[in-house]
């Protein structure tokens, strides 16, 4: 039998529209996605992709400011999508926002299976803030089931005494065929991409926001930290935008020896290209729930060097394997990974290979059967 599934997210996110069309194409599959806003302009520069877009959608009205720390984001005709849906289940990417809980209640009243959508896991730094884990609780206990992205996520719940059976684990993906792609034209036109690009010869790579809790201070630092040697060997680039680029950059001013490189904003199509160059990512966060610029890089081939907080540590990343693990907020243990990592640029290779080769488990097509299972296994309990 057919299930119809509406999935309840905040944006038209690059990240998920290949997911939601491979779901789409799921033959027992009817989806409708419900998108709270189509961007959010005050966090994200993201393009929306909307002539990629191949599945049943709709935007709410939807009224948003920012308060502190919070982002308020208010919709209108929320139940109405709803019903005009008419779903069997509904999957929803959080429950952060007034029309989570308003689709919670929805589905309560109509014995609607509800699913979550859960990334948060126990290792993270942010965590503690007592009123958002009140709340946090609060929504979890309401829920049928949940849908994580992988282990971590699902230790999470496990603390929360959810039950292991209504626990399905969709791994994160994004389009490693266009990643790979991109990334294997720019290696076939290295020398005019470095050029165009203002790129060193060697470099290690950072991609995200350039914000404290990404840990870019620590980075940098550890950059400052290597041998002069290698520093003029090894470059520094940061791909990103952010309110400590100005900070990060007068600070970069002051190493004397090496390259540091800030990029900018860089779109999806323009990112392969920074991937492909690069001896290795570097990811030091304090704080990911996930950290999809990793599977992005490992598409691409590199090696990865990661913050041990970042949630899709265990899932991607097997130690002097295809990368290597660092404490968060530690610049002399990623001085030391950096150094082990540039000094040996034939492990770099033999990793990235492996980062190819594990990276093609976490794929749309991957993610979109593992929704399929917990939908069928979820609605099916309501016929």
């Amino acid at each position: 039998m057919k299930r119809r599934l509406v999935i309840l997210t905040e944006i038209i996110s690059p990240y998920r529209i290949p997911l939601f069309n491979a779901l789409a194409g799921n033959p027992d599959v009817e989806l409708h996605v419900v998108f709270l806003a189509e961007t959010d302009p005050s966090l994200r520069q993201w393009r929306v992709y909307k002539d990629e877009v191949r599945f049943s959608h709709e935007v709410l009205p939807s009224w948003r400011r920012r308060v502190g720390p919070f982002n308020v984001l208010l919709n209108g005709r929320v139940a109405r999508a709803l019903s005009t849906a008419s779903p069997h289940a509904i999957l929803c990417g959080g429950y952060n926002y007034v029309a989570s809980w308003q689709a919670l209640a929805w589905a309560g009243k109509r014995g609607v299976p509800f699913l979550l959508w859960s990334e948060s896991h126990l290792h993270e730094l942010r965590r503690g803030r007592a009123l958002v884990e009140l709340l946090k609780s609060e929504f979890i206990d309401r829920c049928d089931g949940f849908v994580v992205p992988g282990q971590w996520a699902a230790e999470y719940l496990r603390a929360h005494k959810i039950r292991e059976d209504v626990i399905f684990t969709a791994p994160n993906a994004v389009d490693n065929d266009l990643f790979a792609g991109a990334a294997a034209k720019a290696r076939r036109n290295s020398a005019a991409n470095r050029r165009d690009l203002n790129l060193p010869e060697r470099y290690f790579l950072f991609a995200g926001r350039l914000v404290r809790e990404k840990g870019v201070f620590e980075l940098l630092s550890a950059y400052a930290g290597l041998e002069e040697n290698l520093r003029k060997q090894v470059g520094l680039v940061f791909v990103g935008d952010g309110a400590g680029r100005v900070e990060l950059q007068k600070q970069a001013a002051s190493i004397s020896t090496g390259s540091i490189g800030f990029a900018g904003f860089a779109h999806r199509e323009q990112l392969a290209a920074y991937y492909a160059l690069a001896d290795m990512l570097i990811l030091p966060t304090y704080t990911d729930t996930w950290g999809l610029v990793v599977n992005e890089a490992m598409a691409c081939g590199l090696p990865v060097v990661l913050s041990r907080t970042a949630g899709c540590g265990p899932d991607l990343v097997k130690e002097n394997w295809n990368g290597l693990l660092v404490p968060p907020k530690d610049a002399q243990a990623l001085t030391a990974a950096m150094t082990a990592m540039a000094c040996r640029p034939d492990l770099c290779t033999t990793m990235g290979v492996r980062s190819s080769e594990r990276i093609t488990h976490f794929s749309p097509t991957v993610w979109s059967t593992s929704i399929e299972r917990a939908l069928q296994a979820t609605a099916g309990a309501y016929d």
